[in-house]
């Protein structure tokens, strides 16, 4: 990979988009910040199976589910993933199910959750993911009878992004900064919902572009920059292992989607009239059923950063995701719930596992794999994970503009 496969961002507008990012006045009580689980330090996700959003309190797996009437009543449905390398221009699909893509179905360039009712003047994919999180009750914008945001989402989902361009505008020092970082922006009232996301774009395009791993110089000629068993596992990766049959091209992955066989647990991301706790993956949002229960394929560039690892992070360790890679219908047979990484909420722990126990949900899921199985031995699987590491970015990994010391709201930066 080149810079030249990346978007060509604006740095004074990352620059803009780095104090949006971490900035909570984007959430509906004002109290997370994108950034809270999407943090660099902990390579750019939250270090957690299941996010806990609006509500919580800390960071990554330190983070708590809040007290009294603020504490979370639901935790995220998926894993929070990775942001490294988003804004490739091979990149047109995002979410674990895709429901945000490249598209010309609405007329706007984008098939979103808004339909026909995303904002014009948006520049690339990263900006459309940017926006939705603002309008998800457990992510960011908190329940309906706390805050104007999270009431607006039931009115119409676009009627949550003026009210925060609003809180965005009046403060002087972002007002400043947007007419500087845009050119049709000349003063508060021309800032809109969309040139927010742009910035916020700018800043992950930027931010989180990682293609400087000991593979890439491996690649580029230094056969000394992986180590041995790092060299076996590329070897067993685009050979006998068959990873590479859905792990391909410059940023290992096909952008397509695959039914895996993970376990399910938590709240699931339920289907509109669905009775059934569960999340059925890309069918969500292309309502076929034969996408039922595939979920896109990730990227592995810096995959050994962002553990835990599936749509629902159901394992916490790189080794035991390949192993369950490498024979799924035994990995889903045997998986047991201490292999995720679940804070303890102990008003959601009976409902955690639930979902384990439907046996009619159970065999609907375990009928649906697009991997078979392939047999390695330990010391090839230690290969395969020693490769993995060597995708891992160096100086890219510490970030550009890393984190700010303050925002212009003064409200408290995701530490």
């Amino acid at each position: 990979m080149q810079a030249s496969d990346f978007i060509d961002f604006d740095p004074a507008q990352a620059r803009l988009g780095q104090l949006l990012f971490f900035d909570p006045i984007l959430s509906g009580n004002r109290n997370i910040a994108c950034a809270t689980c999407h943090h660099p330090d902990l390579g750019s996700a939250d270090g957690l199976s299941l996010g806990i959003g609006e509500g919580g309190q800390g960071l990554g797996p330190d983070r708590t589910a809040g007290e009294g009437a603020d504490r979370i009543i639901k935790r995220i449905p998926r894993n929070a993933p990775g942001l490294w390398n988003l804004g490739a221009r091979e990149v047109e699909t995002l979410f674990h199910d895709g429901r945000v893509s490249v598209s010309d179905i609405y007329d706007n360039g984008f098939n979103s959750p808004a339909q026909e009712w995303l904002p014009g003047g948006l520049n690339s994919l990263l900006a459309v993911q940017a926006l939705f999180p603002m309008t998800s009750q457990f992510e960011m914008a908190g329940d309906p009878k706390e805050n104007e945001v999270a009431g607006a989402v039931y009115d119409r989902i676009d009627a949550v992004w003026p009210i925060l361009a609003k809180r965005v505008r009046i403060i002087p020092e972002y007002a400043d900064m947007f007419a500087a970082a845009f050119d049709d922006v000349s003063g508060p009232m021309d800032i809109s919902i969309s040139h927010i996301a742009n910035a916020i774009a700018a800043f992950e395009g930027l931010e989180f572009q990682s293609y400087d791993s000991p593979f890439d110089a491996f690649l580029a000629g230094d056969a000394a920059a992986m180590a041995p068993d790092q060299t076996e596992g590329m070897q067993l990766f685009y050979g006998d292992a068959g990873c590479s049959s859905c792990h391909s091209g410059p940023l290992l992955t096909d952008h397509g989607f695959h039914a895996l066989m993970l376990p399910h647990f938590g709240p699931g991301r339920t289907r509109q009239w669905d009775t059934i706790v569960r999340d059925t993956g890309r069918m969500a949002a292309s309502d076929r059923i034969e996408d039922a229960y595939r979920f896109r394929t990730p990227s592995l560039r810096n995959v050994a950063l962002t553990a835990p690892y599936g749509h629902n992070g159901a394992y916490a360790t790189l080794e035991g995701m390949v192993r369950h890679h490498l024979d799924p219908k035994a990995g889903f047979a045997d998986w047991q719930p201490h292999m995720a990484g679940l804070p303890d909420v102990p008003w959601l722990a009976a409902a955690d596992f639930l979902p384990l126990d439907d046996s009619l949900e159970r065999a609907r899921l375990s009928a649906r794999t697009d991997i078979a199985p392939v047999a390695l031995t330990d010391a090839e699987i230690g290969q395969l994970v020693a490769f993995l590491h060597a995708l891992t970015g160096t100086a890219s990994v510490r970030g550009r503009l890393g984190r700010p010391g303050r925002v212009p709201s003064g409200l408290e930066v995701p530490q």
